[in-house]
């Protein structure tokens, strides 16, 4: 038996491929059916994301059980094995661990460290369990994998500090202000960095949004994703009595000319009106003249490029400190595993010991006769059973602690030979 994982991710194939890989959760449950009805495939995770598929198996003949995964993969992608297979990786028993505890701890994704990707690993695990793909060797891995995940969260600080342009803009924000809930926030623009910034402000706690955008209609598109949090769309033309009511200004439009400069923002601007303008487009929507108004702050792409940079850099820090940890994950259910193989083999000798012990302590009491054998059974009984624990309390202890896999498989072909435990296995099985 061996645990094997098949699958492709924003590593190794574009998103064209990685969406026709997707498995939806409402369709998990046949997919997992359809690979369990496979003959070399015995248990089976699914892990499916924007960014990943990965297929985990325990497969008792491994390259039949991986022929078998990438099979199902071409089918459900309607690709050609040919065309699929430079998109795929494939991993097996140490290897395919390891990865699923990096996955876990956020140190294969696209950003490094984020934390949606625990979630998704948990909730692998559940619908893996609950569609009865996952068994006692997958369930053992995905709980050491989020144990995994949960300490390199909690051991490291790799999931702080902003490493995309918008969450910088955001955090920069809340460095300067304190405060983000009592801050009147405006955002120009609702494409796909105006989507990130209100994602990121409303998890700072931002509740005063407005939104102005050229298309209304663009506007209540970016207002549907966001349900929970109330956001004010407004139509370009009022841009300015906007900013003359805010606090904070994020501008991320397509527009090529500056929309905003000190001729545009001196009228409408109160004595003592402190504003933030935090610029994350390419070119400019804020002129650089704007600085030299009082009590006006402007923030553009270079400035926060800085911000990421020195995040980036402080998370590949802390990934190092984080594979000493996965290191540590990986051995503790490795020794599981070796303990795990070695159980047929361990419980086969003692039963034939044990075996023996009965028939022989039979044997003595009935010479001793029955007045002795009553008085003393108990101690007689004690006594035979330390004898057995002791005898086989070596050749265990040696046997699980075994860490090379042929040496152990060795060991235990030997113990079996030597002890005739296939044939008492099978005298046991058919009487």
């Amino acid at each position: 038996m061996n645990i094997v994982v098949v699958g492709l991710s924003h590593k190794t194939a574009p998103v064209e491929v990685r969406e026709k890989l997707s498995i939806p959760e409402p369709v998990c449950d046949k997919a997992i059916a359809q690979l369990c009805s496979y003959p070399n495939i015995q248990e089976v995770a699914i892990l499916s994301t924007c960014n990943r598929l990965e297929i985990y198996v325990v497969a008792n003949e491994t390259e039949n059980g991986v022929r078998e995964v990438t099979q199902f993969l071409a089918d459900h992608s309607k690709l050609p094995v040919s065309s699929l297979r430079p998109y795929l990786f494939v991993l097996l028993h140490q290897d395919a661990v390891m990865h699923l505890m990096r996955v876990a701890a956020g140190l294969d994704s696209l950003v490094l460290g984020e934390g949606q990707i625990l979630a998704q690993v948990k909730q692998c695990h559940k619908l893996g369990q609950e569609h009865k793909g996952i068994g006692r060797t997958l369930n053992q891995l995905f709980k050491q994998a989020i144990t995994a995940g949960k300490r390199v969260r909690t051991e490291t600080s790799i999931g702080t500090g902003a490493v995309s342009i918008s969450s910088a803009a955001v955090e920069m924000a809340q460095m300067k202000v304190q405060n983000l809930a009592a801050c009147r926030v405006a955002i120009i623009g609702a494409g796909k960095m105006s989507r990130l910034l209100v994602q990121h402000l409303a998890s700072k706690g931002a509740a005063n949004i407005a939104i102005l955008n050229r298309s209304v209609e663009r506007a209540q598109e970016l207002a549907k994703q966001f349900p929970d949090v109330q956001l004010h769309l407004h139509p370009i033309a009022e841009m300015m009595n906007i900013i003359m009511h805010s606090d904070l200004v994020f501008t991320s439009t397509a527009a090529t000319e500056p929309l905003l400069d000190r001729a545009k923002l001196e009228p409408v601007l109160h004595p003592g009106h402190h504003l933030m303008l935090f610029d994350i487009a390419v070119p400019r929507n804020v002129h650089s003249d704007v600085n030299d108004l009082p009590h006006v702050q402007a923030f553009n792409v270079d400035d926060l490029k800085a911000v990421v940079a020195q995040n980036h850099e402080a998370r590949r820090q802390m990934a190092m400190e984080a594979e000493v940890l996965l290191d540590e994950e990986v051995e503790s259910f490795e020794a599981w595993w070796r303990s795990l193989e070695t159980v047929s083999t361990i419980s086969s000798l003692r039963d034939k010991v044990e075996t023996i012990r009965v028939q022989e302590l039979e044997k003595a009491l009935s010479r001793l006769g029955t007045e002795f054998a009553d008085k003393h059974q108990e101690v007689i009984e004690a006594l035979t059973r330390g004898i057995v624990n002791k005898i086989l309390h070596d050749p265990m202890v040696q046997l699980r602690a075994q860490q090379d896999i042929e040496a152990r498989r060795q060991a235990m072909q030997t113990l079996s030979i030597l002890f005739n435990l296939e044939a008492a296995t099978a005298k046991k099985q058919f009487g």
